[in-house]
């Protein structure tokens, strides 16, 4: 009884002379945004339950969104989101599947076939691939348009590696120290 009374009345108190969205948390939001804070694994989640618990002592939502760097309607929406469950997990960030891959057609059977073959055979001057070579090939002989960056990537993902050829030379003919005397011979 006691306990609803002295929340009615900093309810009322905040209402009077706080923003009015402050009213709309109860004293058990506030310790469960300041034990999340304590918990908080990222600075991301640190920051909203920051905001979102200033909302909750009285702060207005603009000093609340200065003080987080954000827009108002963000932490808006940070408030709305919590207020809907009560739930502190609905402030963190949620994972996204992010951007589809590019040239889906672009296998490692089809990398291994291609790097397997000489470009002299296809009417190149070169003696080994390299990366833009390989992507304009790949663009123009196995319709796959693939950019240079993307043809590194999965390169790497499927444990290519470009290395400079090494020249091999041959060892020294045994008749050389007979053309150059006995001197140079080793």
């Amino acid at each position: 009884m006691i306990a609803t009374q002295i929340v009615a009345e900093h309810n009322y108190f905040m209402t009077e002379h706080g923003d009015s969205r402050a009213s709309e948390f109860t004293g058990h939001d506030r310790r469960r945004l300041r034990q999340a804070m304590r918990q908080a694994a990222s600075a991301r989640l640190f920051r909203r339950l920051q905001a979102v618990l200033r909302v909750a002592e009285g702060k207005s939502v603009a000093q609340a969104a200065d003080g987080a760097g954000v827009d108002r309607s963000t932490v808006h929406r940070w408030v709305e989101r919590y207020r809907q469950k009560r739930r502190v997990e609905d402030l963190a960030d949620v994972p996204s599947p992010g951007r589809p891959l590019q040239a889906d057609e672009l296998d490692e059977t089809l990398l291994q076939q291609v790097l397997a073959e000489d470009p002299r055979e296809h009417g190149l001057l070169a003696t080994t691939w390299t990366v833009p070579l390989l992507a304009a090939h790949l663009g123009q002989a196995h319709d796959c348009p693939v950019s240079e960056r993307t043809l590194r990537r999965r390169l790497h993902e499927h444990g290519w590696r470009w290395k400079r050829p090494r020249y091999v030379y041959h060892e020294r003919a045994a008749h050389v120290a007979q053309k150059k005397g006995r001197l140079c011979a080793a």
